[in-house]
């Protein structure tokens, strides 16, 4: 009986710790992974993205932060790749928030991304 407390007890640290380890800022402070709604189409650098639902990845590429958008629960997911720059906050962002811009062609564009949490925003 009591190893299989002790069993138990080990099992949950392990998911405890497992918990923690994905819900871990990186060292820059934002998440290396989020989940967006897009509501209209909307320009992510050199492609339109549809609207729908994405997982947004940061990654680096060198010293070059860079954002993936990749569409969910689509036969044919839009993806695109674009630079960003991290501007810190003065405190944790308390939720998400976009802003757009309008270009020459009436397109909204993506200008900057603040997920909750986060201790950066993205500027595009």
């Amino acid at each position: 009986m009591r190893s299989v407390k002790v069993v138990a007890v080990l099992a949950m640290c392990v998911v405890v710790a497992s918990l923690i380890a994905v819900a871990k800022e990186n060292q820059f402070g934002v998440a290396d992974s989020r989940i967006l709604q897009i509501t209209a189409p909307t320009r992510v650098g050199d492609v339109v993205l549809p609207e729908g639902t994405y997982k947004v990845l940061h990654t680096m590429e060198s010293q070059n932060h860079i954002m993936v958008f990749k569409q969910l629960n689509t036969r044919k997911p839009a993806e695109a790749r674009i630079k960003c720059q991290l501007q810190p906050l003065t405190e944790k962002a308390p939720r998400d928030e976009q802003t757009f811009l309008i270009n020459a062609a009436n397109e909204r564009v993506l200008h900057t991304l603040v997920f909750k949490g986060d201790s950066a925003q993205h500027v595009f």
